[in-house]
Order: structure tokens, then sequence, then C-alpha cells
């Protein structure tokens, strides 16, 4: 009996680690630190809403469950994007 393949998996993100610091996110073999201090963000949210991530194009990712939206470059540098949502 053979068994097909339906398609690649097309997810290349997943958090892979959550500590009293941050996250760390896993993108196409790289690991992204966040950090609470540039994401507060995250810093009350269930794991389940944390690893809830999508990458909807390449470099793009979506948090639907807390309706957050960064880029891979905001992640990286988050000293050259200031503006930041206030916690509500």
């Amino acid at each position: 009996m053979k068994l097909s393949v339906h398609g690649d998996n097309t997810s290349h993100v997943e958090v892979s680690d959550i500590s009293a610091h941050g996250l760390w996110l896993l993108t196409h073999g790289k690991k992204l630190f966040m950090s609470y201090d540039d994401f507060p963000w995250f810093k009350e949210k269930t794991v389940q809403s944390i690893t809830h991530v999508e990458e909807p194009s390449s470099g793009h990712f979506y948090w639907p469950e807390l309706d957050i939206d960064l880029t891979k470059a905001s992640i990286e540098n988050p000293e050259r994007f200031p503006l930041k949502a206030k916690i509500t």
C-alpha cells in the first residue's frame, strides 16, 4: 500500500520556548527572542494564545487570538520601531 502526500507543510513558524523574560520564535531555522520589555502584549497571556502563531506571508507573523501582527524586522530590531500600542 502506498500513502499519498497531500502537500508540503506550509507552517514555518512556531513559538519554541516561553520564559519569565520573553519568548523565542523559531522561523525558517532561525530563533528570534522577543523580550516582554519590547513586546509587553505577550507577558500575561495564556500559553495557548502565545503558541498559536501564523505566518500569512514571509516575515509577517500573526497571533489571531491576541490580534497581534509583527514583522521579522520589528522583532529583530525593536529599537527601530519605537511606537507601541498601549496594553489595555
